[in-house]
């Protein structure tokens, strides 16, 4: 985060400068020529402030307020559809901005012959300004992409796993779609063909895109029919609509009819692509669902093989056995009642997808009191537990939490050393909150586990991932002395 700051700072100082710079440029540049004698051909007077200075230090104006209010404000601040909804704000912004500046900047045209009605000459400021404006978005995408590929950690993470598949065949396939538009334009293809390729192609992929990935998995109801959903539908198809029917008229020099081609990009996206990104979505979503069925499914019996094991039921027996040469059988029989009730928990409740929180609450405790009935004539081990009761009715996986308790007995506890537990555990507004401290204590060379890395952590990483995916946060710490465990779960 300190990294990022330190950027958005770097930004606004580069970003003050070059429009410092490109200000001074304007105003200093009085013998400026270009487009001067467009207005002496075409008899329209020309005025170096109203037709130069004014209207390209706006642009230059309002370019540097929109970067900044896109890089200190909707990148970090913002996410969702409300990030999606002010980048199409700020665009048409922008776009609106440029084109009124052409209007001074180009008012030649209005003497020009070229030109039928003035109506015409005022729809050529503003498709000029909505194109220029849409690639700098695109550019403006580019850099925000990059931005995020180089401060984010877990995309990092997935790219190296990946060995950054995905992102060369994103680059491939953008290269491919310019090799292929360069050759129609070169090749004086038909303006049907260029406008599909340039215009209608890109169209679909974005709307695909927000489909899949922003608007339907937010949707409450997966369903085309929502209100919630047509309620974001409708202004973002009317809005992208509008900016590809703008590109499609340029790309044909205002040939054809602004409303025939808005009117034909609705159809085509009514009757063919809005049905196709329902499709594959649901498609994809079955692909992901076995997945994650399979993942989970594995990822419990190894859980269950990483606790049924004979290590496990060796030091449970252990612990009974010496309680039992201790005291009376009160404290054996309390044990063994335990050590059952945690059995049936996991051969029964285990194979579950979700149980009551209440009985995971449940397990833990009973696991805590068994471990503490072997310290409980050490005085240099402070166990200290507050699991406060869940809200009736929260759900969880089941065995979720259990490991990162496990790992504070097993590597927190010595004998001979002093030692520390810490764990907390409660529930707010449906969000779980989980903390578990403990000492850490190095096992000697020769013990069999010391370069056993263990599955528990592991399985649970990857439970999480599986089953609430962008609703956990686990943060894990550890120092030469100490090692800490926070985890939050919106269930």
């Amino acid at each position: 985060m300190k990294a990022r700051s330190i950027f958005q700072k770097v930004e606004i100082l580069i970003a003050t400068l070059l429009t410092g710079f490109w200000i001074f440029m304007l105003a200093t540049n009085r013998n400026y020529s270009f487009e001067r004698h467009q207005f002496t051909d075409n008899h329209i007077p020309y005025s170096f402030y109203t037709n130069y200075l004014q209207p390209n230090t706006a642009i230059a104006l309002l370019s540097y307020l929109i970067f900044l209010f896109l890089t200190q404000y909707v990148e970090t601040k913002t996410k969702g559809f409300f990030k999606v909804t002010l980048l199409i704000c700020t665009y048409l912004l922008l776009a609106v901005g440029l084109s009124v500046c052409f209007t001074y900047i180009f008012a030649w045209r209005y003497g020009e012959n070229g030109y039928a009605t003035e109506r015409d000459v005022v729809v050529s400021f503003f498709v000029e300004g909505f194109a220029v404006a849409a690639i700098s978005f695109l550019f403006y995408l580019i850099y925000y992409g990059l931005k995020e590929l180089l401060f984010s950690p877990l995309l990092k993470k997935k790219l190296k796993e990946s060995n950054g598949s995905r992102i060369l065949f994103i680059g491939l396939s953008i290269l491919a779609w310019l090799i292929i538009l360069i050759m129609l334009a070169s090749n004086n293809a038909a303006p049907f063909a260029v406008i599909l390729w340039s215009v209608v192609l890109p169209y679909a992929l974005l709307v695909l895109y927000i489909h899949i990935y922003v608007l339907i998995p937010g949707l409450p109801v997966k369903s085309a029919r929502s209100g919630y959903y047509l309620s974001r539908i409708i202004p973002i198809i009317i809005l992208i609509n509008f900016i590809a029917t703008v590109f499609c008229k340029a790309a044909t020099n205002g040939g054809s009819p602004f409303l025939g081609i808005y009117v034909l990009l609705l159809l085509w996206t009514g009757a063919v692509v809005v049905p196709l990104a329902w499709w594959i979505y649901k498609n994809q979503k079955e692909k992901l669902g076995l997945k994650s069925a399979l993942g989970s499914s594995q990822a419990n019996l190894s859980f269950l093989r990483s606790q049924i094991n004979p290590h496990f039921l060796f030091n449970a027996l252990n612990t009974l056995y010496g309680t039992a040469l201790q005291e009376n059988a009160d404290r054996t029989g309390e044990g063994i009642q335990k050590l059952g009730d945690m059995m049936r928990f996991m051969l029964h409740e285990n194979v579950q997808d979700k149980i009551l929180l209440l009985r995971e609450v449940e397990y833990l405790n009973n696991y805590i009191d068994l471990q503490k009935l072997r310290i409980v004539n050490s005085s240099d081990i402070i166990i200290q537990v507050k699991i406060d009761e869940p809200a009736s009715g929260l759900q969880i996986a089941p065995m979720l939490l259990i490991p990162f308790i496990e790992n504070a007995f097993k590597h927190g506890i010595s004998l001979k050393e002093h030692s520390y537990i810490t764990i907390t555990l409660h529930t707010q507004n449906n969000v779980l909150y989980f903390d578990v401290q403990n000492s850490i204590h190095l096992k000697p060379d020769g013990d069999p586990e010391k370069l056993k890395s263990g599955i528990g952590l592991m399985n649970v990483k990857e439970r999480l991932q599986l089953e609430y995916p962008d609703r956990h946060e686990l943060v894990i710490r550890q120092t030469a002395r100490d090692f800490f465990v926070h985890l939050t779960i919106n269930l």
